[in-house]
């Protein structure tokens, strides 16, 4: 078998060598794109976009149809596997959601989070404009735009973008009033006419690699000038499209499509059926001016049990649940590495990011509630001391649910080579009202911060989950 693959190897070297030695002069003249100096790590870009992200959630109706969402997540991680190279960054962790707004826009945010409106589906002629709007807006993560304009603003911090950020998403940038307080939102969605110039191109070249047409994404403009989609949306944010459209088609005369990852676009066509059969979706003014909140959203489809529009009240965790899977998938999420049974979901949460099974989550009383997970996140803490800081953080729980009793003292743990610390505490849960064991376990970073993982289970299950939270907890790797 490595004899073969070594081969196999050599063979295809052979064939790209002599693809490249046989391509045309102009595929070789492609603009040259470079990353912009940027005082912000990419470890920084996937901590405010989630931030960014979980909060925006609270704020717009994401649909709930798994269809759907599933059809937007397969294009959305084509696009991402063609980003060349040189932009791909293995800390980002990419995924996509569908927003129920009639607006014609996308958004994406620093570290992988995009949106699409569904009235950005419905505009579309075709997949690869749909395609050409997510090529553009990655191509922004990607060339990590947002945090190369924040560095141009030295005298704000991240954490005052997240702010800004949403603002500017509500807002839009005619909203001057309101951006004069949020400044350092027009750094990180209001880009620069040479950033998006370059967002152009690099979503042409990802749009070919990937086997759409990047004539398409010129195309996006004319039709959604025709949709009058300039009030508001992808060109109201987007300027100057007659330029656009002209220096798109001219590079992408320099680009090579892949032909072989072309698909068939019936698929496209009868999504965008399915969502013209629901009703009328509101315009993100109209989101905006309702105030409502969205609490219980961040959760994955689950199935087509909500098929017709953005209904949140799910039921409380109390039926059957998964049991954890023997074989386990790789997170990579900046600041740490993580390998979870492969039956489990992400799920993005203000509170922090969190792994469960089907079943082993819900909502109560307008709140998000788990019954069997783990989660990871990072405190601001005030001590040095890890044994300090963490009474400080086991505090705080304590304070936000008066259920939690420690069991006994605490424990030393070796977190990824580094001194860390369990408590075990036993809790009631407020959805089932079932006792159950929360085991805390943290350590400090290098740059003074508590990193924490928490595992939840009920307490009479606790036996047959304690090797996964002890197996998780062995694959965790700090990347700070």
């Amino acid at each position: 078998m490595k004899k073969y693959f070594q081969r196999s190897n050599a063979w295809l070297a052979a064939l790209i060598a002599l693809a490249m030695f046989a391509m045309p002069i102009a595929t070789l003249g492609q603009t040259q794109i470079k990353l912009h100096s940027n005082k912000f790590s990419p470890a920084d870009d996937v901590r405010l976009g989630r931030q960014a992200g979980a909060e925006a959630e609270q704020q717009f109706p994401l649909l709930r149809d798994a269809q759907v969402s599933a059809y937007v997540e397969r294009v959305g991680q084509r696009l991402v596997a063609a980003i060349p190279p040189e932009f791909q960054h293995p800390e980002f962790r990419y995924y996509f959601k569908v927003v129920n707004a009639s607006d014609i826009n996308a958004f994406a945010l620093p570290g992988g989070p995009m949106y699409v409106n569904r009235g950005m589906i419905e505009a579309a002629r075709t997949e690869g404009e749909m395609a050409g709007v997510m090529a553009h807006e990655l191509s922004h993560v990607a060339l990590r735009h947002g945090t190369a304009q924040a560095t141009k603003a030295q005298k704000y911090a991240v954490g005052a973008g997240v702010a800004g950020i949403l603002g500017t998403i509500l807002t839009g940038s005619t909203a001057a009033g309101q951006l004069a307080q949020l400044p350092v939102g027009a750094y990180f969605l209001h880009f620069s006419r040479d950033y998006e110039t370059e967002a152009d191109l690099l979503g042409a070249r990802i749009m070919a690699n990937a086997g759409y047409d990047p004539h398409d994404l010129a195309n996006v403009f004319q039709t959604l000038e025709r949709q009058g989609g300039g009030g508001g949306g992808f060109l109201s944010d987007h300027p100057s499209p007659k330029n656009r459209y002209a220096r798109i088609n001219q590079e992408a005369q320099s680009l090579r499509v892949n032909t072989a990852m072309r698909t068939d676009s019936r698929e496209f066509f009868g999504i965008q059926e399915r969502l013209r059969g629901y009703p009328r979706a509101q315009t993100m003014a109209e989101i905006q001016r309702s105030g409502r909140r969205y609490p219980n959203q961040g959760y994955p489809n689950q199935g087509d049990q909500y098929p017709t529009g953005d209904r949140t009240n799910y039921p409380a965790p109390n039926g059957r649940v998964d049991y954890p899977s023997s074989r386990y998938r790789a997170y990579n999420e900046g600041t740490f590495t993580v390998s979870i049974p492969d039956n489990w979901r992400e799920l993005n949460q203000q509170q922090g990011l969190w792994f469960a099974p089907n079943g082993g989550y819900g909502s109560s009383g307008g709140q998000t509630v788990f019954t069997h997970a783990v989660n990871f996140g990072t405190t601001q803490s005030r001590y040095r001391n890890l044994q300090q800081a963490t009474n400080d953080f086991i505090n705080s729980l304590q304070q936000g649910n008066g259920n939690l009793r420690a069991r006994g003292n605490y424990q030393r743990m070796d977190v990824d080579g580094r001194n860390g610390v369990l408590l075990t505490l036993d809790n009631v849960n407020e959805a089932t009202g079932r006792p159950e064991v929360v085991n805390v376990v943290t350590t400090q970073l290098r740059n003074g911060e508590l990193f924490y993982m928490i595992a939840v289970s009920p307490s009479d299950e606790y036996s047959s989950y304690q090797n996964t939270f002890l197996a998780i907890l062995r694959s965790l790797r700090l990347n700070d």
